[in-house]
């Protein structure tokens, strides 16, 4: 569905290469961010653990992290659905954010086509509420991603929300990086971002707004052919702060965001050049 001309877009994704509340310390001005992009006081947020087989130690990350936080947390685990009957449509669509964690993203969309989780989340996603995820549960809103599940990393389809591509762990598993850039050198997926753990893309519609990061020295970058190679363009973060502010962020405000701190070719930083 498009965004109806002139209409505020609505539909907004929060893609993280790693780290958040899933890793100590933690990150905790990622966690307090998805819940500003949500603009409501007090959102419901729920926890997709899929990818990791909803394991209690991710799962209790999740709420540690943010039953302090003006939020109302819970989670969905689906692979518990036999002891624990839940309406799906009804859980997910009545959350302000949909937080989706690390695993496998293969995995994860093979069990959410399962149960068409695949398509209430599309359709979360058309009527405003944000998604959001670190490592598989950022990569699987594109069009394509780097999934380690095999072994070797390896270039596997997402949900295509966003159609470019998107590569996680970008600086710590530089394994990913090579095989990204190699899949878009040869042609056998699109450009993208590729991001580092403490990092976040925050799209209005299939936007890029604004990237955020959460750590010193953490970033993300454009990646795209260019001159026979595949060249990377490093894109201006906005360092958060610790605590976030709770002052909630309006679209707009983002977009303005957007436009001070993106290239205006929409690539923003500098050519990387090709690198492994």
């Amino acid at each position: 569905m498009a965004a109806v001309p002139g209409a505020p877009e609505r539909r907004r994704i929060v893609a993280m290469g790693g780290g958040g509340f899933s890793v100590a310390p933690g990150d905790p001005a990622l966690d307090r961010f998805v819940l500003d992009v949500a603009e409501v006081q007090r959102p419901r947020i729920c926890l997709l653990a899929t990818a990791s087989g909803d394991p209690e130690a991710q799962i209790a990350r999740f709420h540690r992290a943010y039953r302090d936080l003006e939020c109302d947390p819970v989670h969905l685990p689906l692979f518990r659905l036999g002891a624990n009957p839940v309406d799906l449509r009804r859980l997910l669509l009545g959350q302000h954010v949909i937080y989706v964690g690390g695993g496998s993203m293969l995995n994860l969309l093979a069990v959410w086509r399962a149960h068409s989780v695949d398509a209430i989340l599309r359709e979360a996603w058309e009527r405003g509420i944000v998604l959001c995820g670190i490592s598989a549960g950022s990569m699987c809103w594109f069009g394509a991603g780097v999934t380690s599940s095999f072994g070797r990393p390896r270039v596997v389809e997402g949900l295509g929300l966003v159609e470019a591509s998107n590569s996680v762990h970008w600086s710590s598993e530089p394994g990913r990086r090579t095989c990204f850039r190699e899949a878009i050198h040869a042609g056998t997926i699109g450009p993208g971002y590729g991001v580092d753990d403490g990092t976040g893309l925050m799209f209005a519609g299939t936007a890029l707004v604004e990237a955020v990061s959460a750590r010193d020295g953490a970033g993300a970058w454009w990646v795209e052919e260019a001159g026979g190679q595949a060249s990377e363009w490093e894109l201006t973060a906005t360092r958060l702060s610790a605590p976030a502010s709770t002052t909630p962020l309006s679209i707009a405000e983002l977009r303005g965001a957007r436009e001070r701190r993106l290239r205006p070719n929409r690539l923003g930083g500098r050519a990387a050049g090709a690198r492994d």
